[in-house]
């Protein structure tokens, strides 16, 4: 093989191009990404990108060196448009083209939006470029934040607006958040930090539409599905995101909530893999950072052998920070699983808990408990480990 392309300036995108260095691959290199920026780290942008605590250069996933080490030609700013597997070719906008032996799909996943006009001062949160249009419309003075989903990166923003002063309302339109990754009384649990800092949580509501007015059409108000009329001057949309996988059409690669491959990465043509956000690796799509960062090297190890020789099972893994609390889950939690408090109070917001199923453990939650955590997580990672026979 000895040219590679890299679809996806993203995390996945820059580990996977490390993992072709680090694995002798020493051909042509390309990194196409739609954005205008190299690799920078995506979680800070809810957080402290967001409260002005952290500054753009301080995002950057590698410096100077490692980028001039990596030998990579760089096609910022630049959309693939589509994939022609049968002439190894991908089309790019402005209709160029890119010839390669092969191809790392790292192109992630975006976010959902509501339905109808965006107004000015509405938002979704998934890139550098949404961060800082957030953040100048959060320096105008306190201004009525109302936040649309009240998930991970929907509860961060919350926390962060609170940080800064204004008054937030978070609208979920599930009896509660976080049901599905938590289970109904941690959900609970951590659903209270709003209530602990003074943001509202309306729950068991969709939103019908935004209203807008003046000349500049600024957002200025939520109208719920249940006819109530929230005042806001800023809106932030966190409904989730769907994996960026409309310029494959055509390509004759499986798409099913993301590029469908095996165990190890790869999709049905052995000379195209798939990591990151966009990835449904097994039958399981992760949106997680841990998970974007660890599949990387098993999906080029089987780029550069020509097959799947190695497959990857990791330990799901995510964490978030919300009102000075760091929320951290490591495991396989089923509908079911029995939570038990090991250790700490739930009421205190500092806890560690482990669910179990027929007595065995299968996931750990913990609140401000980092050090019990990483124990427990490592104890999980062991036990999940196939016995060597």
């Amino acid at each position: 093989m000895k040219s590679v392309a890299v679809i996806g300036a993203s995390l996945a995108g820059l580990y996977a191009a490390r993992a072709l260095r680090a694995q002798g691959f020493d051909g042509r290199l390309v990194i196409v990404g739609d954005e205008r920026h190299r690799p920078y780290d995506r979680p800070p942008l809810s957080k402290d990108f967001l409260t002005g605590t952290t500054g753009q250069d301080q995002l950057a996933l590698a410096d100077a060196e490692e980028i001039a080490e990596l030998d990579a030609e760089w096609l910022l700013g630049t959309e693939a448009t589509g994939l022609d597997t049968g002439g190894r070719t991908v089309l790019l906008d402005g209709g160029r083209s890119l010839t390669t032996d092969g191809v790392v799909i790292a192109t992630g996943a975006a976010p959902r939006r509501l339905p109808g006009p965006v107004p000015a001062g509405a938002h979704t949160l998934r890139t550098l470029d949404d961060a800082q249009a957030l953040r100048a419309d959060l320096t105008r003075g306190p201004v009525r934040v109302v936040v649309i989903g009240g998930g991970f990166i929907g509860a961060e923003v919350a926390s962060s607006c609170t940080a800064l002063g204004h008054h937030v309302t978070v609208v979920e339109a599930a009896p509660l958040p976080l049901v599905p990754q938590l289970g109904d009384t941690m959900a609970g649990i951590c659903s209270a930090l709003h209530a602990d800092h003074g943001v509202t949580l309306l729950t068991g509501t969709g939103v019908a539409r935004l209203h807008s007015g003046g000349a500049a059409h600024h957002v200025t108000g939520v109208e719920l599905a249940d006819g109530r009329l929230l005042p806001a001057d800023v809106v932030v949309t966190g409904i989730g995101v769907r994996p960026r996988t409309a310029w494959l059409a055509g390509s004759g690669l499986p798409l099913d909530d993301g590029v469908r491959c095996d165990a190890g990465g790869v999709t049905p043509l052995p000379q195209v893999v798939a990591v990151g956000d966009v990835a449904r690796v097994a039958g399981t799509r992760s949106e997680h950072w841990t998970s974007a960062t660890e599949q990387a090297a098993t999906a080029v190890e089987n780029l550069l052998a020509g097959s799947t020789v190695a497959t990857h099972r990791n330990l799901p893994y995510f964490w978030s920070d919300q009102y000075g609390v760091r929320i951290q889950f490591a495991g396989r939690r089923l509908p079911g699983d029995t939570p038990r408090v090991l250790e700490g109070s739930p009421e205190d917001r500092s806890f560690l808990a482990c669910y179990e199923r027929d007595g065995h453990p299968t996931a750990v939650l913990a609140l401000n408990r980092p050090r019990p955590f990483m124990r427990h997580r490592r104890a999980l990672a062991r036990a999940a480990e196939p016995a060597i026979t």
